[in-house]
């Protein structure tokens, strides 16, 4: 019984710590944009029809978007001086966790009667790992000016994919306006 909550105690570690682990952040931006001359935005919606993953999560992105560059004092506009456009990648990760220990043998089974089913039997999980890109395109020009990303681990659930979604947002446009040269 002892090694069973040890087990489980583990598993619930592991899965904590990948639910857990936080947004990185880059962005790059051209040196020679005058950030201060942009005050309004409009979404690029070529660009954002790009974009291969479901409408729900493109709604669910771009209003977190428009609430980060509104708290900015931007406003949305028929005519903007940005356009705002992303793009994502994902990938699947696979983690493949050995939990053969104790005594016995090592690897598939032991001997012995009493062995629990499933014990020492490696244990798989499956999370996807995304990137999501936004870019600042200055609307005149027709030039991207500023590209935020960011990545990291998706969450499953609706409730946990919005807040996933506002953090990686958030996390990306604290970049925005890049800091002046000195």
């Amino acid at each position: 019984m002892k090694k069973l909550l040890k087990t489980l105690s583990l598993i619930a570690l592991i899965v904590s710590l990948s639910s857990c682990s936080s947004v990185r952040v880059a962005s790059d931006y051209d040196n020679k944009a005058d950030f201060n001359t942009y005050k309004t935005f409009a979404f690029f919606k070529t660009g954002i029809d790009k974009a291969e993953i479901s409408d729900l999560d493109k709604r669910r992105i771009l209003r977190a978007i428009e609430t980060q560059l509104l708290s900015k004092g931007f406003t949305k506009s028929e005519n903007p001086d940005l356009l705002v456009s992303i793009f994502t990648k994902s990938h699947q990760r696979v983690s493949v966790y050995n939990n053969a220990w104790g005594w016995g043998n090592w690897g598939w089974g032991g001997f012995g009667p009493g062995w629990g089913w499933g014990w020492n039997q490696p244990m798989v999980s499956t999370s996807t790992q995304g990137s999501l890109f936004v870019d600042l395109i200055d609307a005149n020009k027709k030039e991207l000016v500023w590209q935020g990303t960011g990545s990291g681990y998706l969450a499953r659930n609706t409730a946990q994919k919005e807040a996933r979604i506002k953090e990686f947002v958030s996390k990306i446009m604290e970049k925005y306006p890049p800091e002046p040269k000195k």
